[in-house]
């Protein structure tokens, strides 16, 4: 929950004027995500005293996995449910392990045609081979766009630069495609 682009990120959207909620999950099984992320909704639609709207779900890798799976099981209910999905380094397979890439994409496939999704990856992430994830963003009926970091691992570092350079760049990337999709519904 602390890791350091979380928490910048986080920062920099209230900064920005975005209500922002992080939270963490102990365990690394994907069915045990999804429903934490189903209570963090379900508690925040409870709340009498404010009227939540234009809600982005996201995480950084194993949770950006849950979050595309909350906001496709969310619009089977109801079409407005998400505003967007933001991807921070999406696990589209283990390192090495090419194979298992449609199994990891299967929700990002089922999100609907009118859902935007933003995805921040590095040019050198491990865990996502470019000309597969190109292929899975191809076949995605969702508005995809990608940011991609130049030279960026899984964790969003890169040689040579400076942690918070980074971080500004990330952030303001998140920020500006958010302010777009707020726009196109106003």
């Amino acid at each position: 929950m602390n890791f350091k682009h979380l928490v910048s990120l986080s920062h920099a959207l209230a900064s920005h004027g975005f209500l922002c909620l992080r939270f963490t999950c102990k365990g690394l099984n994907l069915t045990y995500r999804l429903k934490a992320y189903h209570a963090v909704w379900d508690y925040l639609k409870s709340l009498q005293k404010f009227t939540i709207m234009r809600i982005f779900v996201g995480g950084r890798s194993m949770g950006c996995r849950v979050a595309a799976a909350l906001a496709r099981q969310l619009s089977d209910q109801a079409d407005d449910a998400v505003q967007g999905v933001i991807c921070l380094s999406f696990p589209l397979h283990p390192p090495g392990q090419t194979h298992a890439h449609q199994k990891r994409s299967k929700d990002l496939r089922g999100l609907p045609q009118k859902m935007p999704v933003l995805f921040v990856s590095g040019t050198q992430d491990n865990m996502c081979e470019r000309v597969l994830f190109d292929g899975t963003v191809k076949a995605m009926k969702a508005q995809a766009d990608v940011f991609w970091l130049q030279g960026g691992n899984h964790g969003l570092t890169v040689k040579g630069r400076s942690e918070d350079s980074v971080l500004d760049e990330v952030n303001s990337g998140i920020i500006d495609w958010m302010r777009k999709q707020t726009e196109q519904i106003i």
